[in-house]
C-alpha cells in the first residue's frame, strides 16, 4: 500500500533516499564509500573465524542461496544478513562514527538484497545504496540526541539506529519509490533494539546487535516492497513515537532532513586500526605519539595514568584480559597489549595474549581517574611516567582512522589483506581487493559474492 507523503522531516528523507543516484554523488563521497565497503568486507571475512559466527551457524543451520562470507556455506537472505552482520562486527575492526557501526549493518543487508532484486545490480548502485544507508543511520542518531544522549540511557545505537540505516540502504538498492522507502524506514523502528548490558560481563550480545540490525532492516524493506505499511507518525511527538521512546528530552526531528545532499554523513564515519572499542583508540595513538616523540620504548614506562569522562570509564575502563568480547571493550588492555606486544591489532587478542602475565601486570599499574568536568565524549588524557622520572601527557582529539588523522592507503590495504587472509587464499584476497577497487565499473555485484567463498571452518580462531 503506497500512501501519499507530506513534508515532514522523514518524508523529505524518504524522497531523498528514493531519488539518490550515483551521478549526484561527489567524487570524494564515492571514494569514501568504496573504502568503507572494502574495509567492512575485510572485517567480516576475518569475523568468519570468530566464536560468534561459529555459534550462530550451529544454532541456525542456515540454508539458502546467499553466501555466508568466508565459507562455502549459504543461507536465506535474512539468515545471511544476520550471520554476516555478526561476522562484520565480531572483532571490533569494522568502522564507527555512523549509526555507530554502519558498515556492519548495511553491507550484510545489501548483499542479501542482491538476491531479492530479480536483476543484476551494478557497482554504482551498491555504492549509492551504501551512501544512503550511512546518511540515514547517522541522521537518525543525531535526531535522537546524538551518541552520548542516546547511548548513555543504555541503548546501543548500532542496533537501534542501524536497523533504519540498513532498511534505507536496501530501499535504495531495490529502487523503491518515496512512499515505499518511508514504509521501509518506519517499519524498521519495529525491529529497533539493543542494550549496553553486555558491557558488565563476557556476553557476546554486542555483536548480535549488528546482525539483527542488518536482518531487521532487510526484512522491513522486503515487507515495504510488498505493500506492508509503516507507522507514518512514528517520528512525530506522539505516544509510542521513536523519539519519545528512545530519548524524549534531547531529540531534534528536523535533523532527519537538514542539509540533505549537501552534508554527506558517510564523511563522519571512521576506520578502526585497532581491534578494540573505538573509545580506546585515541589513547593508543597518544601512547604511540609520546613514545615516538621521546625516543623511548614501551619497556621504559613505569606507569600509565588515564583521566576520562564517567561515560567512557563505564564503557571501556574495566581492566579485563580473558574472554574475547570484554577484553575488546577494555582500554587498559589495549594500552597494555600495545606495550607488551608492540601492537593493539587483532594479533594482540589471541587467547595466549589475553592471558599473558605481563599484560595483566601492566594493566594493574594503569591508574584511572574520572573527571566529571570532561564532556562525556571527550577523549582521555594519557600520562606516561618513565622509569627515569620523565613525565609527559597527551590527548588525541580524533583517533587514527578519522578525517583529522586518516589511515594512509597502504595501511587500509594492509588491514584488508590481513583480515581477508584469515578466510581466503592469497590469490583470492588479491582478486577481491582489485575488484572492489574497480567497484563502480562492475556490472553485476554477484561477482563480489563469488569471491567471498573461503576456507573458514566451524572452529573459531579467536574464542
Amino acid at each position: 500500500m503506497n500512501r501519499s507523503l507530506a513534508d515532514t522531516p522523514v518524508d523529505r528523507l524518504a524522497r531523498f533516499v528514493s531519488a539518490l543516484d550515483y551521478d549526484t554523488l561527489p567524487a570524494s563521497v564515492v571514494a569514501k564509500a568504496k573504502i568503507h565497503i572494502s574495509d567492512t568486507l575485510g572485517a567480516a571475512l576475518a569475523g568468519a573465524r570468530s566464536a560468534e559466527f561459529s555459534i550462530s551457524v550451529r544454532a541456525m543451520r542456515p540454508a539458502g542461496p546467499v553466501r555466508l562470507w568466508g565459507t562455502h556455506l549459504t543461507g536465506s537472505a535474512r539468515d545471511a544478513a544476520l550471520v554476516n552482520g555478526f561476522a562484520a562486527h565480531a572483532f571490533e575492526l569494522d568502522d564507527a562514527g555512523g549509526c555507530d557501526h554502519s558498515g556492519a549493518v548495511i553491507l550484510p543487508a545489501l548483499f542479501s538484497a542482491l538476491h531479492e532484486a530479480g536483476r543484476p545490480i551494478d557497482g554504482k548502485r551498491i555504492i549509492t545504496a551504501v551512501v544512503a544507508g550511512y546518511d540515514v543511520g547517522r541522521r537518525i542518531l543525531e535526531a535522537t540526541g546524538g551518541y552520548d544522549a542516546h547511548n548513555r540511557l543504555g541503548w546501543h545505537s548500532t542496533g537501534t539506529c542501524g536497523t533504519l540505516a540498513s532498511a534505507a540502504a536496501a530501499a535504495n538498492l531495490l529502487s523503491f519509490n518515496a512512499s515505499a522507502t518511508r514504509d521501509a524506514i518506519t517499519l524498521a523502528t519495529s525491529f529497533s533494539s539493543g542494550l549496553w548490558a553486555f558491557i558488565h560481563d563476557g556476553s557476546l550480545a554486542k555483536k548480535l546487535h549488528a546482525g539483527r540490525a542488518a536482518e531487521g532492516g532487510l526484512l522491513a524493506a522486503l515487507l515495504a516492497a510488498n505493500g506492508f505499511a509503516g507507522p507514518s507518525r512514528v517520528f512525530d511527538d506522539v505516544w509510542g513515537g521513536f523519539f519519545n521512546a528512545y530519548n524524549r528530552s534531547d531529540c531534534y526531528p528536523e535533523l532527519l532532513a537538514e542539509g540533505l545532499g549537501e552534508v554527506w554523513k558517510i564523511n563522519r564515519a571512521v576506520l578502526k586500526p585497532y581491534a578494540s572499542c573505538r573509545g580506546a583508540h585515541s589513547s593508543v595513538d597518544a601512547l604511540q605519539d609520546m613514545l615516538a616523540e621521546t625516543g623511548r620504548e614501551a619497556g621504559d614506562i613505569a606507569r600509565i595514568d588515564l583521566r576520562m569522562s564517567a561515560m567512557l570509564k563505564d564503557m571501556c575502563g574495566a581492566k579485563v584480559g580473558g574472554a574475547m568480547a570484554p577484553t575488546q571493550m577494555s582500554l587498559p588492555y589495549a594500552l597494555a597489549a600495545r606495550c607488551v606486544f608492540g601492537t593493539a591489532g587483532l594479533e594482540a587478542y589471541t587467547e595466549e595474549c589475553r592471558n599473558h602475565p605481563e599484560v595483566h601486570a601492566l594493566m594493574e599499574n594503569i591508574g584511572i581517574t574520572v573527571d566529571d568536568a570532561m564532556d562525556a565524549m571527550a577523549e582521555p588524557v594519557v600520562t606516561l611516567t618513565f622509569r627515569d622520572g620523565l613525565c609527559t601527557e597527551r590527548i588525541v582529539p580524533r583517533a587514527t582512522g578519522s578525517a583529522e588523522r586518516p589511515m594512509q592507503p597502504a595501511a587500509v590495504e594492509a588491514k584488508f589483506r590481513e583480515l581477508a587472509g584469515l578466510s581466503l587464499a592469497a590469490d583470492g584476497v588479491a582478486a577481491l581487493w582489485q575488484l572492489l577497487g574497480d567497484l563502480e565499473q562492475i556490472e553485476d555485484c554477484m561477482q563480489i559474492e563469488a569471491l567471498m567463498a573461503g576456507h573458514a571452518d566451524s572452529v573459531p580462531t579467536f574464542q
